[in-house]
């Protein structure tokens, strides 16, 4: 038979229907996932959670008792009513450092004790002497550790509501002037105008090398890499080491004798040797990150444990996929765990601006579950429920789903003879059941006289 020419192989039709065919379902899935998820955040925005505090003791004026930070929780919620984009939740200052502490909350709104005292001040016809009167302020507080694109969100949203009360407040302080009849200098009108300073402050700090707020996504998107990674080179040599694959090395080939076991054995083999490997690579991981890139970390043996942990459970749900479906499997793989993951994770865009297909997939997908755990140990002090307790229960049951489905699975095929090598013949097999495969050129035995 004569050997194929690349010109006649690329005749063939079935390889560039099959190969365009993967390709094309490979590009727009990835294409519709990652843009889809990311490309209208603020239009998707809903209940984005933002704790709103009031901490003013309120003032005496005019004969009476007035507390304009009420008034302030009072219009914010009034105008949440018609936007549904923000959650406000009012809390005490307690409270709301709690949420920021634990990635409950996104941002804060706080008005200060002496709020309404200042402000009257301001209307006051004795004003303070000079260099005394302090001006009124509102502080917005961020949270980069639960997300950048959530913390600059929930921050324009506090702003925005801030400059709203300090603008009804102006003409309230404007009315009030008008009425002493008493001429104000135009200075004094701008400043009565639009009172309030609003500052801006960091609500939970992260560390310098933290990749403000992300290194926690970053770092479990590495495990969930290098699981999917390891499951291959754990397929792959598994498979060679039973002698069902050739090993190259540049121009020699090498194969080993085929060493006949069922697919439920194979399996448990790869998913061992999985075990292995992910100790290796999840103590490589944190030294790679903490010890040479010195990235900010605490609870190194929680985090270590974490990281083996993912990696070895992404790798066996990788290698149950292998088992079941084959190479088409590799590609199911990686939609589950990294076309499907990545967008709904939580981590850029917050799940409260993430379309509703996106939001169902977080309820399931690993790598949200894997980055509010990671982020519960590099930023909020490993709390339990900081999304630690989740993230273990979560790995927990895929450990069992991908445990329960690959071995059924691979039983199921042994069961009826679906053997990964044709049998040759009907007369032979292993005395397991398994048929003995094809001598091929490099394991055939020399002919004799």
């Amino acid at each position: 038979m004569p050997h194929p020419t690349p010109p006649s192989v690329l005749r063939r039709p079935k390889l560039w229907i099959g190969t365009g065919l993967i390709a094309a379902v490979v590009s727009m899935v990835f294409a519709l996932l990652y843009v889809g998820g990311n490309v209208n955040p603020r239009g998707n925005l809903r209940d984005l959670p933002v704790a709103l505090v009031n901490t003013d003791g309120g003032a005496d004026a005019g004969g009476r008792h007035v507390n304009l930070g009420e008034q302030i929780v009072a219009g914010v919620q009034k105008a949440a009513k018609g936007d549904k984009s923000i959650d406000w939740q009012v809390v005490s200052r307690e409270e709301a450092d709690k949420r920021l502490g634990k990635g409950k909350v996104f941002g804060a709104l706080v008005i200060p004790k002496d709020f309404s005292a200042t402000v009257t001040a301001l209307g006051s016809p004795q004003p303070a002497p000079q260099g005394k009167a302090a001006p009124p302020t509102l502080t917005v507080l961020t949270n980069q550790s639960a997300g950048s694109i959530g913390s600059s969100m929930s921050s324009q949203a506090a702003q925005k509501a801030a400059h709203a009360a300090s603008a009804q407040l102006g003409q309230e302080l404007l009315k009030q002037a008008a009425a002493q009849k008493t001429p104000l200098p135009t200075a004094a009108q701008l400043k009565l105008a639009d009172p309030v300073t609003v500052t801006v402050a960091d609500g939970h700090p992260v560390g310098s090398r933290s990749a403000m707020g992300l290194s926690a996504f970053y770092y479990a998107l590495v495990l969930v890499v290098c699981g999917m990674l390891g499951a291959n080179l754990v397929n792959s040599q598994v498979d060679t080491a039973l002698g069902y694959l050739h090993t190259d090395y540049g121009p020699v080939r090498k194969r080993e004798p085929v060493q006949h076991t069922s697919r439920v054995r194979t399996l448990a083999i790869g998913m061992a040797l999985m075990l292995g490997t992910s100790l290796v690579m999840g103590t490589l991981v944190e030294v790679a990150t903490v010890a040479i890139l010195d990235m900010d970390a605490s609870h190194l043996g929680l985090l270590w444990l974490y990281s083996v942990a993912t990696i070895a459970v992404v790798g066996i749900g990788s290698l149950a996929l292998f088992a079941a479906f084959g190479t088409p499997g590799m590609l199911l793989a990686t939609i589950v765990f990294v076309a499907m993951a990545v967008p709904s994770s939580g981590a850029t865009v917050p799940l409260q601006a993430l379309p509703g297909f996106f939001r169902t997939l977080s309820h399931f997908e690993p790598l949200r579950q894997i980055t509010e755990g990671m982020r519960a140990i590099l930023y909020y002090g490993a709390q339990a429920d900081a999304g630690l307790t989740r993230a273990w229960a979560s790995m927990g049951i895929a450990l069992v789903a991908a445990l329960v489905f690959g071995f059924a699975v691979t039983r199921l095929y042994d069961r009826r003879g679906l053997h990964r090598i044709p049998r040759p013949d009907a007369g032979t097999g292993a005395p397991d059941g398994t048929p003995e495969p094809p001598a091929s050129p490099e394991t055939a035995a020399p002919a004799t006289a």
